[in-house]
């Protein structure tokens, strides 16, 4: 006799299809582990020895690695060099094998991995761009049908029909990037490739990329570069040593890499503990700009008796803090020109952005920095105090306080921005933060009725409108 389901077991399970219907992605207990020897002899006494005694340490270059990516989203992955990053795509696109745990991966993929990776060196451009798209799952006539655009967007000309091998680094990025994503996967996986090339280059790969996600693709990005998760990702995953440190909103976890990235070594592993065990929603809670907006909804009723002005509690509650080489940096503060403190800033006017450094201890090399960025951690642009160490202050000495301050033109359109403070030196021979504040304060530009600019730069675009009479218009090509 066979028991029907209860009402709740028939919603579990109903739930748990739903949700899986939803995921893309699914990253469950990924382990790698590598055998290590010390001498190429240790591997034979190894597996001849009757006592099963280990010639061999085990290297974790992932561990334990859970997490899921569902249809649609768009998931930056950042975390230092080793921190196994590649090898975590390499097992997602089958190039490897896990030691343990699984990896479920529904629909077509496409991936552009390291050089080297995808692409056979003694075939032709051509060759390799079947190749690969068979691999990925694509039928001949697909790639047929694609053939055309992938030669377009990739642009060497004839050397599409020499061997691989023959190409430049720039030349075989183009082809490879053109072949993986112009299939139009379910999921695009991108491994620091877009390095590679020049600007107008990487601006036409972003921009397929942004039109494969407006298509409802996943995307899986691996990148150094902060900005770049914060600007392209929905979420963003901190790697570090093998292990999935947190995953959680860009600014936040890109925050969190670079206090890592430029930690002391002592203080490295207290750092990642600490990382480790936060909580997500307690780090970095929900942004208050949604309640800004409001407030700024009721001043424009009052444009023309909007002024600058201070407001206590316009505080960020996203500030990280770098740990600190002897250097820290102290009261940061936006000024008039006139020296009053303000945090609500009026479209086109000039301000200084000041703060005072002590250096507790001597320090060469010196450089000072800011940086603007917006709500979603976009950097918009900052400045230095020299443009390389070369330029920089040669020596500080122990006990000496400096003020900082850049002036600069607030030609940004009404929001809520962000600024970052720091200062560069030497540390045993390379340059790094001595001390960085990142969303050390914060400012809103107030709403203007007047105002015909659109987006968040402000480029003081002059519209200009003539009516032409019939006797002009032949003349407009």
């Amino acid at each position: 006799m066979t028991t029907e389901p209860s009402a709740d077991l028939k919603h579990s399970i109903q739930t748990y299809h739903q949700e899986t219907r939803d995921i893309s992605l699914r990253v469950e207990n990924v382990t790698k582990i590598y055998r290590l020897y010390d001498k190429h002899i240790d591997r034979f006494k190894e597996s001849i020895n009757p006592f099963k005694i280990k010639y061999h340490q085990d290297f974790y270059a992932l561990n334990n690695v859970s997490f899921e990516i569902r249809k649609g989203e768009t998931v930056g992955i950042v975390g230092r060099n080793g921190s196994g990053k590649s090898t975590l795509l390499k097992i997602i696109t089958g190039v490897l094998t896990p030691t343990s745990g699984g990896v479920m991966v529904k629909g077509t993929t496409a991936a552009l991995l390291e050089l080297g990776t995808g692409f056979n060196p003694e075939l032709t451009g051509i060759e390799n761009i079947y190749f690969s798209g068979t691999i990925m799952g694509f039928k001949k006539e697909d790639i047929d049908n694609k053939l055309d655009a992938i030669l377009s967007f990739a642009d060497i000309g004839d050397y599409v029909h020499q061997p691989v091998k023959t190409y430049s680094s720039g030349m075989y990025v183009r082809l490879a990037f053109a072949a993986a994503i112009n299939v139009d996967p379910d999921i695009l996986i991108v491994d620091e490739a877009l390095s590679v090339g020049d600007e107008r280059f990487q601006r036409k790969c972003f921009s397929r990329i942004e039109a494969i996600r407006s298509n409802g693709a996943t995307i899986l990005f691996v990148s150094h570069s902060g900005g770049t998760i914060i600007e392209l990702c929905d979420q963003a995953v901190l790697m570090d040593a093998g292990e999935k440190l947190a995953i959680g909103a860009p600014k936040k976890i890109v925050g969190r890499y670079q206090k890592l990235l430029y930690a002391p070594a002592d203080k490295q592993a207290a750092i990642r503990e600490n990382i480790r065990r936060e909580d997500e929603h307690a780090v970095v809670p929900v942004s208050t700009v949604k309640d800004l907006e409001h407030e700024e909804r009721a001043l424009i009723e009052n444009t023309h008796e909007l002024k600058e002005s201070f407001d206590p509690n316009l505080k960020p509650i996203s500030t990280i803090e770098y740990e600190s080489h002897g250097v820290y940096i102290e009261l940061p503060a936006v000024l008039t020109m006139a020296g009053e403190q303000v945090n609500n800033l009026i479209r086109s006017r000039t301000y200084r952005y000041v703060y005072t450094v002590k250096f507790a201890k001597n320090a060469s090399n010196v450089r000072f920095g800011m940086l603007v960025k917006t709500t979603s951690g976009l950097e918009l642009g900052g400045g230095a105090s020299a443009n390389s160490p070369r330029d920089a202050l040669t020596y500080v000495e122990k006990g000496s306080i400096y003020r900082v301050e850049f002036s600069f033109k607030c030609s940004l359109n009404p929001g809520v921005y962000f600024l970052n403070a720091g200062v560069l030196g030497d540390l045993a021979g390379s340059e790094t933060f001595m001390h960085r504040w990142i969303d050390v304060a914060m400012f809103r530009v107030l709403p203007d009725e007047e105002n015909l600019a659109t987006g968040i730069v402000d480029f003081s675009c002059n519209p200009e409108l003539t009516l032409l009479h019939e006797q002009d218009r032949s003349e407009v090509k």
